[in-house]
């Protein structure tokens, strides 16, 4: 049985894409913040998939706190097939420029970015020992440049800004064979995305786990694409 890591795994896309990973027969690592994290929907799946889901504290705004939560998975299992980077903020959104709190900017930049990295930096120990191995780093197309708005500046910049360390990912692993993308999921209802967004979370899960196991993407080695696996504008 594979091993998946999500992180950000209680609530909107990232439940969604422990509850496909369980379905499809993952063992599944869904990360969670902390115990103030709301978790009722994922402590019930876990429930269902007793032998499958397993919560795994893990708090990417902290080293400390994934350096341990790899530790005690190392503990666990042998080796490590696919990561989803899923957590995400996004803050100050009717911010002006004028008005801008650089706090909530850096914020973003310590969850968007900075928590990818720090999992990472860790998982690749167990990852390496894996096989079809998969990096999925959640991004939105509010990082594309070609489609820069004014607005939304800490979550724009961090996500333009994780898919410059997605490019680095692919550029180092895709040689070793590893599936490495940056997808936009597609407006989503979600708490992020709100009840009138047009798509369907779990929708946008089935496709990002058909990327990472190879059943769509890789046009032309683009490596940042949406949910179907389709080329996005960097």
């Amino acid at each position: 049985m594979k091993n998946i890591v999500i992180t950000g795994a209680n609530r909107g896309l990232g439940y969604e894409l422990a509850a496909e990973a369980a379905a499809r027969g993952y063992q599944v690592w869904a990360g969670v913040r902390g115990p103030g994290s709301s978790a009722e929907k994922l402590l019930a799946l876990a429930e269902q998939y007793p032998e499958q889901v397993h919560v795994l504290p893990l708090d990417v705004t902290d080293e400390a706190s994934v350096r341990y939560a790899f530790q005690e998975l190392a503990a666990r299992i042998d080796s490590l097939d696919i990561v989803i980077n899923s957590a995400a903020i996004l803050l100050g959104r009717d911010q002006k420029l004028e008005g801008l709190e650089m706090e909530l900017v850096e914020q973003s930049f310590q969850t968007n970015l900075y928590g990818p990295m720090l999992v990472m930096k860790h998982a690749l120990p167990l990852l390496k020992k894996g096989s079809d191995q998969a990096i999925i780093n959640v991004s939105s197309e509010a990082g594309s440049m070609a489609g820069a708005y004014g607005g939304d500046y800490g979550y724009a910049l961090s996500k333009s800004a994780l898919n410059m360390f997605t490019a680095q990912l692919r550029k180092q692993f895709s040689p070793l064979g590893y599936a490495v993308y940056a997808v936009h999921p597609g407006w989503i209802r979600t708490d992020m995305g709100g009840e009138k967004a047009p798509g369907n979370a779990g929708e946008s899960a089935a496709g990002i786990l058909d990327l990472a196991e190879r059943k769509q993407g890789d046009a032309e080695g683009a490596f940042f694409v949406n949910q179907r696996g389709e080329p996005m504008k960097l």
